[in-house]
Order: C-alpha cells, then sequence, then structure tokens
C-alpha cells in the first residue's frame, strides 16, 4: 500500500532558492490518460477472444507503459517470444484514440496557470513517445503552451537514466538544482535525483500495487495537484 508523505530528506527542510523551473511526468503526473490507454488494451485482447478487464485493475500499471500494462493483461514481458509484436499491435490501437478520455488531473490547469503567472518555466518528459504524447497535450490544452517537451526519440535513454530531465533543463535555461521534477513512478523520482532536481511524488497517480512512495527517496509527496502549489509557494516560488 502506498502512503502519502514528506520525506526524511524533505527539501522543505532545506535552505533552497526558489524553483525557476517545474517538470512533469505525463501519465499519472499531469493527465489521466489510464482510460484509453485500458481502451486499447481491452481491444487488443478482444481481438485474441479474452474478456475485457476493469479499468481499475489496469490502472496501477500505467505508469509503467507497455511493458507494465501488457504483462498486466497477458502475463508477459519483454523476453518472450511474440512480445514486440503484441507491443506494436497495442500501440498502433492507442495511436488511435490516445485523446479519447485523456483529461488533467483535477486543478491542473489552474496549478500550471498559476506556476506560469510566478514565472516559473514548465517541461514535460515523459517516456511516451512523441507521436502519442504532442497529439495528447494538444487535445488537453497544454501543448504547446508548456515550454519543452521531451519524449524518447530524442535521448539515448529514458526514465531512469537523467538525460531527459537534464535536457529539460537546458531547453529551459534552468539549473537542475532550480528545478523541481513531478512523477508518479519510482524511476521519476531516480532520474530527477541523478540529474540534480529537487524531486516530488505524484501520489495520486498510477502507483503500482505494493509500492510505498515512502522508500522512493523524494524531497517530498503531494496527494494532489494543489499540492505541488503550496510546495512551490512553501519554497518561495
Amino acid at each position: 500500500m502506498h502512503r502519502t508523505c514528506i520525506s526524511s530528506q524533505s527539501a522543505a527542510t532545506r535552505d533552497l532558492a526558489p524553483p525557476a523551473a517545474v517538470l512533469l511526468d505525463l501519465d499519472g503526473t499531469l493527465a489521466d490518460t489510464a482510460a484509453d490507454l485500458a481502451h486499447a488494451l481491452n481491444r487488443l485482447r478482444d481481438e485474441r477472444g479474452m474478456p475485457p478487464l476493469a479499468v481499475s485493475e489496469l490502472r496501477p500499471y500505467v505508469s509503467q507503459g507497455a511493458r507494465g500494462m501488457l504483462g498486466c493483461a497477458f502475463e508477459i514481458d519483454p523476453a518472450d517470444a511474440g512480445y514486440g509484436a503484441l507491443r506494436d499491435r497495442f500501440l498502433a490501437i492507442y495511436a488511435e484514440s490516445c485523446a479519447r478520455q485523456a483529461t488533467l488531473f483535477d486543478g491542473f490547469a489552474d496549478v500550471l496557470g498559476e506556476l506560469r503567472g510566478r514565472g516559473l518555466r514548465i517541461g514535460i518528459v515523459t517516456n511516451k513517445l512523441e507521436r502519442f504524447a504532442a497529439p495528447l497535450l494538444r487535445a488537453l490544452g497544454v501543448w504547446p503552451d508548456a515550454d519543452c517537451l521531451i519524449t524518447p526519440d530524442l535521448l539515448r535513454l529514458p526514465k531512469p537514466d537523467p538525460q531527459g530531465v537534464l535536457l529539460a533543463c537546458e531547453r529551459l535555461g534552468v539549473a537542475p538544482a532550480a528545478s523541481v521534477f513531478v512523477g508518479d513512478d519510482r524511476r521519476d523520482i531516480v532520474a530527477g535525483t541523478a540529474a540534480g532536481t529537487r524531486t516530488v511524488v505524484a501520489s495520486y497517480g498510477y502507483i503500482a500495487p505494493g509500492e510505498d512512495v515512502a522508500e522512493w527517496g523524494a524531497d517530498a509527496c503531494i496527494d494532489s495537484p494543489t499540492g505541488l502549489l503550496a510546495l512551490c509557494r512553501g519554497w518561495g516560488a
């Protein structure tokens, strides 16, 4: 069971300069995309004569990407024969309806507006490929208003490698130490920590069963998007 918490290494207790940028993971942090991904996965199951799974059953695996969702729905992993073909079909179906029901998490539009009003830069760092991420963010009214979008297409390695976070900081013209990275998966926290940003767990997101976010070593943990705003205010933004 996951917890909402402030870790023992909380940045709220340190003497830090106000943040200049907020970097956000996409699925499970900025946007609730579970219904569309579940829709695509259940179409794939239907093609194979299998009954649908409830969105609630698939939801915790969304932040693990195709690997996690296919593992949940088909008990398959990337080392298994047939995984590549299954993944490609899943992504092809998802491409047809990636913005069908997706929404920003409640309150995030206002949070983004206030952060921008306070002069903070906004970046998206996601393991979702650009061909899915850009149309989705446009449909949600976030892109191209976001200052940068970093996808695996631009990188040698995706998260948890810090390259994407560092590239976002470079494109925004801010130091990692003046940035906050928010995500709902351990990989986000690992990437942000390695890059040198402050890190925040979005505990309202797609936390996998059995995960205790207190063990991830993040600087802070929020249980709603408005918690991010309160946290940034506390850091002087």
